[in-house]
């Protein structure tokens, strides 16, 4: 059974529009999906009604994912450099919403943590490889979550080098590139490589 709908509107919609009236910035339909487009500061509320409502009852959290838009030359939903994007459930009504939120670099978004406990494994994620901080669900100083204590900077952000340069290290150490590790895949891996030329001939 798919979300009530009113007035050509999902109930969703209509619900957060009289609970949030200045919070929604846009309401976008994208190949049958809804994206509703959020100030970073009613996040919290907007997850808790859709969870709470009896009629709505998004009480699954499915996943919460980075973006990093500062190459995107395009129309935005957004004003920010990064996105973040909710991906909620409703298990009663088999219907799925997305929340977006934005922020520019240094901007902490608060947790939902405390609406959705399992948000805290994506959050830290996006903060470890967009840089993109979660106020409340802090990591512990001096520690990454997925990358090694000393990794410098994150990855998933557009200016990243993708491999053909040195990686710099803690202590100011350079690693190789990945060109200069990688090898061609020759269809036989018994000694764990496989091929036998460079790829970049660096």
């Amino acid at each position: 059974m798919a979300a009530p709908t009113a007035a050509d509107e999902r109930a969703e919609v209509q619900k957060l529009r009289a609970a949030l009236p200045q919070g929604i910035v846009k309401v976008k339909d994208f190949r049958d999906e809804t994206y509703v487009c959020l100030g970073k500061d009613d996040i919290v509320e907007a997850a808790t009604l859709l969870r709470d409502d009896p009629d709505l009852a998004y009480t699954y959290f499915v996943e919460c994912l980075g973006v990093d838009y500062s190459a995107w030359e395009h129309e935005r939903d957004l004003p920010g450099r990064f996105e973040v994007v909710y991906n909620l459930f409703s298990i009663k009504n088999g219907s799925r919403i997305f929340l977006k939120v934005s922020a520019d670099d240094g901007e902490a978004i608060p947790t939902l943590v405390g609406v959705f406990p399992g948000a805290e494994y994506p959050e830290r994620e996006i903060r470890d490889l967009f840089g993109i901080p979660f106020e409340g669900n802090d990591p512990y100083p001096g520690q990454r979550f997925l990358l090694p204590d000393d990794w410098i900077g994150y990855p998933l952000r557009k200016e990243y080098p993708l491999g053909g340069d040195d990686v710099l290290f803690d202590l100011g150490q350079r690693g190789p590139a990945v060109e200069d590790v990688s090898m061609p895949h020759a269809g036989e891996s018994f000694e764990g490589k496989t091929g036998s030329e460079d790829v970049s001939g660096r």
